[in-house]
């Protein structure tokens, strides 16, 4: 059985009218999973995070920060040039950090996979630095988690968000009990994830120019990334699925198709199956274009479900 973790909460984190991560995208990807073909679905609340969940990631400052912004009703709070918080977002940012906790939880009880239907997205907050969309390391708070209560020594994230996850390797890159690979489109914001930057060897970028798309796109996965991951033998699988990379979003050029995340989808269960008993789970980046979004997402669960 696959589990699908949200909160209403997540749909309340609004960075204002005009912002690409907007409240809709959660209501499309909602909408499309509220379908005969997925009724299969145990969905769950997320729990909020805990503050020792995300100090396992984030600086102290950072966390006591991000928690004690709390804009007035019908404002906002700029962090960066990319980065609001509205009123309802820390709560929102809890949420989606407890949902990648809880879903950890949840398959390592008793095996299986899990999706988090959640936002704000987290790949590129750092330990200290709210950006990109990001307040905390959803994914990586996850990962940290596995470590630490569940004594896992290798756990692997596999990241296919057309954006370098740059906090997730911050986070990491020291830590080789976590093997990050990427997939992504260079140069583009944040103009990280360079071949070059292994880590301590767990570190695997694989950077695409604007245009490659589907073909590319699977050879990379095939020749480099994959046989880095069966080789690691990860005990669980966590995924950073963002569908941004998809030929319709308006923030990048990659050109892959919604069949392209049905094909990363099946070999990343394939992964979890052959090393993982079955442990995947899957927490939502980006993807801002409304229509390509909801389809790629059902596609992703379709094939988690199978």
């Amino acid at each position: 059985m696959l589990r699908l973790y949200t909160h209403p909460a997540c749909l309340q984190h609004d960075p204002g009218e005009g912002h690409p991560e907007s409240p809709s995208r959660l209501r499309a990807v909602l909408r499309a999973l509220d379908h005969d073909r997925y009724a299969a679905l145990d969905r769950i609340e997320a729990p909020r995070a805990t503050r020792e969940q995300l100090l396992r990631v984030h600086s102290a400052e950072h966390v006591e920060r991000i928690l004690a912004i709390a804009p007035a009703e019908g404002s906002t709070v700029r962090l960066d040039e990319d980065t609001v918080m509205s009123p309802a977002s820390a709560e929102a940012a809890l949420r989606a950090a407890g949902a990648a906790v809880a879903a950890v939880d949840m398959v390592m009880a008793g095996g299986g996979r899990a999706f988090c239907a959640v936002r704000p997205p987290g790949h590129h907050a750092t330990p200290d630095r709210a950006m990109g969309f990001c307040l905390f390391n959803n994914v990586a708070v996850a990962a940290a988690h596995a470590i630490a209560e569940h004594g896992l020594k290798r756990v692997a994230i596999a990241d296919f968000d057309v954006h370098h996850g740059n906090g997730t390797q911050d986070i990491f890159e020291r830590d080789g009990r976590v093997l990050f690979v990427s997939s992504h489109q260079s140069p583009l914001y944040p103009e990280t994830g360079r071949e070059d930057e292994r880590g301590v060897g767990n570190i695997v970028n694989a950077p695409l120019a604007a245009g490659e798309g589907s073909y590319a796109f699977r050879e990379l996965w095939e020749g480099a990334l994959l046989p880095k991951l069966y080789a690691f033998k990860p005990q669980l699988v966590l995924v950073s699925a963002g569908f941004d990379a998809h030929r319709a979003d308006p923030l990048a050029q990659l050109e892959l198709g919604t069949e392209d995340y049905t094909w990363i989808t099946g070999r990343l269960v394939d992964l979890a199956h052959a090393h993982a008993a079955d442990r995947l789970v899957s927490t939502l980046e980006g993807g801002y274009d409304l229509q390509a979004l909801a389809a790629s997402v059902g596609a992703h669960v379709a094939e988690l479900m199978a």
